[in-house]
């Protein structure tokens, strides 16, 4: 996708773009950056990890290398979702599902946030544990298309996704560096060592 490679494009083609960018006038609409590489920049700020993926393969591939720089391949995932079951296969996963036998658990998510980079996740993803009961690893795999640009907006998409039954446990995770100092908003919530596995599908 164009725009995710325009974050890792050379740091020549990057320069001579602020310079054009700098040409504005001060009273000129400032401009705003697209949805994508808005997610990404404030998702790393958060201190996530994020590695973009073109193809499946590539998903496999960046989830190989996270369990080999973490000693993880010897130790037990979390896995819930069965659809990820499926999916990771053939990835030699030691699964479980009890939290405490687990070092780092394997969900997906409702969508990616666009305004705060963070992930909003509920009872689908985490059933009814809260998130501080969870490992502090998480591995998440999503899709470009979930990326939206605001909680209220992926609020309203849970809701129209599920009309039958809305999921419960809805909540957050923003904050992917312990020790960092936290805003009074996010009291409470708990830091977790994320990696995303963001494949594109659009």
């Amino acid at each position: 996708m164009s725009l995710f490679r325009k974050i890792f494009r050379s740091k020549s083609e990057q320069s001579g773009e602020e310079l054009k960018s700098d040409d504005r006038g001060k009273y000129m609409p400032e401009i705003k950056l697209p949805i994508d590489e808005r997610f990404t920049i404030n998702f790393k700020a958060n201190g996530g990890k994020f590695l973009y993926c073109e193809n499946l393969n590539e998903v496999f591939f960046n989830l190989d290398h996270i369990l080999e720089e973490n000693n993880w391949k010897e130790k037990k995932v979390l896995l819930f979702d069965e659809n990820l079951k499926s999916k990771f296969k053939n990835s030699n996963l030691k699964e479980t599902n009890k939290i405490s036998e687990s070092t780092f658990f394997l969900t997906t998510c409702e969508n990616l946030i666009a305004n705060d980079g963070s992930l909003l996740i509920t009872s689908k993803q985490i059933f009814e544990k809260k998130l501080p009961e969870l490992s502090v690893n998480f591995i998440v795999f999503a899709t470009t298309s979930q990326i939206v640009e605001n909680i209220g907006e992926g609020l309203r998409g849970i809701k129209s996704k599920n009309r039958q039954k809305i999921p419960t446990n809805i909540t957050t995770i923003k904050h992917f560096k312990s020790g960092d100092e936290k805003d009074f908003l996010s009291y409470g919530s708990s830091a977790k060592n994320l990696y995303l596995l963001l494949l594109e599908d659009l």
